[in-house]
């Protein structure tokens, strides 16, 4: 499994401001196998970007694109994720003008006309705790974006922190999406009352039977983000990737 963790950027956003190799390089040396592309500094250059990715020997587990860029940038996009040697684009927020039930049915639409333009590439949607605040035909907004049906062409990137603040069991929630999740995000949350971020393996979520079930089910990547570390991010992205070594041991 150790060749599917990677790290996922916006868990260094302020860190790749001061170089992207240099970033790239470090998380080769720690032991990540990829990396997931998102908060890249204002600027970059798609072609930097690739170079680094192939120079470290690192895989490429999706790229985030805002709703924005899909909507209205859609052909530029694909010739940036084409130099990344991915096939998996992952809508990663929605603005709070689209967290209604017409939002989100403009959303489903959007995506699906993406992915009908684009069928060399899976679309995927990323989760945060919203989704579950609207109820769309009896379900949850999100299960209804990621809805199991022949003529729903959006994968589901279940981020376990925000299912579990959702007040949902994520080992629970994922088994749905068996070989519509190729990739999933690991985060834990803290076992206080803050409920917040942490690195995985050291708060309430349990990590070995959602590992487990991701391995029979068509996980290809593991995402490993944080969005707010307490200390060097970096410091938080080692403890995580040494916890998850260890507890693929007990799978």
């Amino acid at each position: 499994m150790e060749n599917k963790f990677a790290a996922q950027l916006f868990t260094l956003r302020e860190e790749l401001k001061r170089g992207i190799s240099p970033v790239f390089k470090e998380l080769k040396e720690m032991g990540w196998a990829g990396v997931q592309l998102s908060a890249l500094p204002s600027g970059y250059d798609p072609v930097e970007v690739a170079k680094a990715l192939q120079e470290n020997k690192l895989g490429t587990a999706g790229i985030h694109i805002s709703i924005d860029r899909l909507e209205n940038d859609l052909d530029q996009v694909l010739e940036e994720v084409k130099l990344y040697n991915t096939k998996d684009i992952v809508c990663p927020f929605l603005p709070e003008d689209l967290r209604n039930k017409d939002g989100y049915e403009k959303v489903k639409t959007l995506l699906n006309e993406v992915a009908k333009k684009a069928p060399e590439f899976r679309i995927s949607y990323h989760n945060h705790a919203f989704e579950f605040d609207t109820e769309i035909d009896g379900k949850s907004a999100l299960e209804y974006l990621l809805e199991t049906t022949d003529n729903n062409n959006i994968h589901a990137e279940i981020d376990v922190f925000w299912v579990k603040k959702g007040r949902k069991d994520p080992l629970q929630f994922i088994k749905p999406y068996a070989n519509r999740m190729p990739i999933i995000h690991l985060k834990d949350m803290t076992n206080d009352e803050r409920q917040t971020f942490a690195e995985v393996g050291t708060g309430v979520i349990d990590f070995v039977p959602i590992l487990n079930w991701c391995e029979k089910s068509g996980v290809e990547w593991y995402a490993v983000e944080q969005d707010i570390c307490p200390g060097d991010p970096m410091d938080s992205l080692q403890i995580s990737l040494e916890n998850l070594n260890r507890l693929t041991k007990q799978l």
